[in-house]
């Protein structure tokens, strides 16, 4: 029946679109309004030739360009320009595959018509795509059908390109019945849902428009820069400029670290001492659907859209507000949105620092106490120690005084808190993992011919010497990751939480002659034992699971990451004999979790979020999705109800109440609401135990 009542549809633009051209619908719009052949800047054939010289030089991973190289550029490229599959079809692919050996031999002369080729196709492809989608929606929703039991494919990176055009157009289709379900479940009014689809597809139509070859080539150069590796990329002299800003909007932004996901901008990183971050109101793989200004500002729909083009949105004056709709991380589906108010500021240096607390742990019969340094990021201002202020900012200096002060509280044992610390300064790390340690060799490097450089600990004393522990993340990267590795590998403590990310590679900016940069892995770091921090990360001595999906955050999850591999260790000491004490410190740990409610709690939450990254198909009848929406809104109440009521807590009434508990300001909150840190607080209090009797 939907397949009739769509013919239909079809025959009705055909029959009535010279009135819909008198009135200037939708309908009279062609490929050839939106679309301009692109080809070479006179400049790209040298940039190519120069970028090529530069990966052969310094790049860590030595690739031959050949065939083989070819294949995987080919592949990339694709990738990067349709990753859902949704926009070619087969027939272009198999046009395309005269190019996938010969990539090689046409980037080596500066060539790049193949590219271009393959790009244009793409731009009138997309264009025919949107002009189709607005057709039907000039007609109003009239002919959507909400009530089939039909599904849409949501995973297609391994599905095939559309065979022809019915298979095309039925494919769109059921991707426009999803855009209005979607809206429809996220309480749009109906009779606006066809003026939001078609203000839209008409944005996307307009961006494509100002699409320019500069675009097209930075595209292409990170086909070729990302099958070294997923670190290394092209940025072209417009993205350089303005590096820092579109990348963390750091400077009156709201302080995340942005990419495109399919259509979607997604959260890849929270700036620490940010806006966000101080409100925790969004998290990494939250997604942004749309952007607007002031508290009562009209949300413009930014999906489909470009990345600067939304952070530009996104940016504005100090103090002013954005609003963001988000699909959050954890919703069972993408109708489940929220609209977030953050408040646009600078993310300074001192909101970054290191921080101390104290927290209170009660057992056998006592209260002791532990300090906490919380450290968001690996730091030094740069421009006061060049100033010569002696009282310049640095992560090592910082705790080194707030050690003192714990000392001074004759605190039992500290706990280095490193969750979300997405890394920074080497040699800061190197001073910082010297505090604990007498001396000896921290971190070492392995560099692209070859060589190995040894980084030692620049601290001539050991300042703490007392029980320590060592809490990370899914998302504690990098230099994060070499002084959780270091504290590992010399005994010197406990090391709890999940598998970190596992970013173990060192990348350098090279300029080119077109003031552009190409980033470049030019080294890779490994522990003092020999094993590589690349791919794996650290492993915990104690694993608490977390929300993070590890299959779509760490470096295992990026295509082309470096291999972890090992070479020779170097001798060091060895403070505790953790092979013996981490078991029992595991069995209590295990012990006491078996009764814990926060613990079941997350269980229970990660087993709901597996469940909803697991599926690859949605629902496109209305009924189906509206019952699966109520179940979710009730399941996961009644999870956070279970959890309230083991802990003596009044039920929440509604789904929405879970948010605004979870959103208190920080001051509202209390180092006791953080279940995982007072645990760690135990596992230590265990530790100092066993040390005791030993």
């Amino acid at each position: 029946m939907k397949r009739i009542l769509y013919i239909l549809i079809l025959c009705c633009l055909i029959i009535i679109s010279p009135h819909l051209k008198a009135r200037g619908s939708a309908s009279s719009l062609s490929v050839s309004d939106y679309y301009t052949a692109l080809a070479p800047n006179k400049e790209h054939p040298k940039t190519v030739q120069e970028i090529l010289q530069q990966l052969r030089d310094h790049h860590y991973q030595k690739l031959t360009v050949g065939d083989h190289l070819s294949n995987r550029i080919f592949e990339r490229y694709l990738d990067l320009l349709d990753p859902t599959r949704s926009y070619f079809l087969a027939q272009d692919i198999a046009d395309f595959e005269t190019y996938r050996n010969n990539l090689d031999d046409s980037l080596k002369a500066g060539q790049l018509k193949q590219a271009f080729t393959m790009y244009n196709r793409y731009q009138q492809r997309r264009i025919g795509r949107y002009i189709f989608l607005v057709n039907l929606l000039e007609q109003g929703l009239q002919g959507i059908q909400l009530d089939d039991e039909e599904t849409l494919k949501t995973e297609r990176k391994k599905s095939s390109w559309p065979s022809n055009t019915a298979a095309f157009d039925e494919l769109w289709r059921k991707r426009l019945e999803n855009s209005v379900l979607n809206l429809k479940l996220s309480d749009k009014p109906t009779d606006k849902i066809a003026e939001i689809l078609i203000k839209r597809y008409r944005n996307a139509l307009n961006q494509i428009r100002q699409t320019k070859s500069e675009d097209v080539f930075e595209i292409y150069m990170n086909a070729l820069a990302k099958t070294y590796d997923p670190h290394t990329q092209y940025l072209p002299p417009r993205v350089y400029e303005n590096f820092n800003i579109n990348m963390s909007l750091s400077l009156e932004g709201i302080g995340v670290l942005l990419q495109n996901e399919n259509e979607y901008t997604k959260i890849v990183r929270v700036v620490p001492g940010g806006p966000v971050d101080k409100g925790k109101l969004l998290k990494p793989e939250d997604l942004i659907v749309g952007v607007g200004q002031g508290h009562d500002g009209e949300i413009v729909d930014v999906v489909g859209w470009r990345l600067d083009d939304v952070i530009q949105l996104i940016r504005g004056p100090k103090e002013s507000i954005v609003l963001l709709e988000v699909i959050p991380a954890d919703a069972e589906d993408v109708h489940q949105r929220k609209i977030v108010e953050i408040v646009r500021n600078k993310v300074k240096l001192e909101e970054q620092a290191a921080q101390k607390k104290i927290i209170r742990i009660k057992t056998r019969g006592r209260t002791s106490i532990i300090g906490v340094i919380e450290i968001p990021t690996i730091y030094l201002d740069f421009n006061a120690l060049k100033a010569g202020n002696p009282d310049y900012k640095s992560t090592s200096r910082d705790v080194e005084r707030i050690i003192k002060e714990l000392v001074n509280k004759n605190v039992e044992g500290i706990i280095i808190d490193l969750r979300d610390n997405g890394g920074g300064l080497l040699q800061e790390v190197a001073a910082l993992v010297g505090l604990f340690i007498k001396k000896g060799p921290i971190v070492q490097i392995r560099n692209a011919d070859g060589s190995v450089d040894k980084l030692n600990d620049p601290y001539p004393k050991i300042l703490y010497s007392g029980p320590l522990a060592v809490l990370v993340n899914r998302v504690s990267a990098s230099a994060t990751e070499i002084f959780a590795g270091a504290i590992q590998d010399y005994g010197r403590g406990i090391i709890i939480g999940e598998q970190t990310f596992g970013k173990g590679t060192v990348q350098s900016m090279i300029p080119l002659h077109n003031n552009g940069q190409l980033k470049t892995t030019i080294a890779k770091y490994y522990r003092i034992s020999g094993e590589s921090s690349q791919h794996k990360g650290i492993t915990p001595d104690i694993y608490y699971p977390s929300k993070y999906d590890k299959e779509r955050i760490g470096e295992s999850a990026l295509s082309g990451a470096l291999p972890w591999d090992t070479i020779d260790s170097v001798p060091h000491t060895t403070y505790y004999d953790l092979i013996n004490i981490v078991p029992r410190l595991q069995k209590k740990h295990k012990t006491r979790m078996q009764s814990n409610p926060d613990y079941a709690y997350l269980l229970e939450i990660i087993e709901h979020l597996e469940k909803i990254r697991g599926k690859t198909e949605i629902p496109l009848k209305e009924a189906t999705r509206k019952k699966e929406k109520l179940d979710a809104e009730t399941s996961r109440l009644a999870l956070e109800n279970k959890l309230r009521i083991a802990k003596n807590l009044k039920p929440l009434k509604k789904l929405a109440d879970i948010e605004s508990e979870e959103t208190k300001e920080p001051k509202e909150r209390s180092s006791d609401e953080d279940p995982l840190l007072i645990e760690v607080g135990h596992i230590l209090l265990d530790f100092i135990s066993f040390l005791s009797k030993k």
